[in-house]
């Protein structure tokens, strides 16, 4: 579970500091500033996951990476495909620990 987590988190980084190269030209500083901070979020909470905490926080910066699509339009198709693949991550990532789980009990 926490694998796929992190996988997404971490391309939500990348794809926050795509979406503030995009946004520098055109916006103010405060809005970059909140990007960035999205971003560092981001990468910090991909540590964190190994905890219900770290997906709690995970799950509320989704909301916040959709909008950002108020200063970069692009981001409320992006952030959306983004929440979806974090929600599949968690259902995978919990019937995969299930699984584990099972195989290493011996149960079938």
């Amino acid at each position: 579970m926490r694998t796929l987590g992190s996988a997404v988190i971490t391309m939500e980084f990348f794809l926050v500091g795509f979406a503030l190269l995009i946004a520098k030209n055109h916006h103010s500083a405060t809005t970059l500033w909140i990007g960035a901070l999205i971003a560092l979020l981001l990468l910090l909470t991909a540590g964190l996951l190994s905890s219900i905490r770290g997906w709690i926080l995970g799950s509320l910066l989704q909301i916040a990476l959709i909008a950002y699509g108020v200063v970069v339009p692009l981001m409320y198709f992006l952030g959306v495909l983004f929440a979806i693949l974090w929600v599949c991550a968690y259902i995978l990532g919990k019937k995969g620990e299930a699984a584990r789980a099972a195989f290493t009990t011996g149960e079938k």
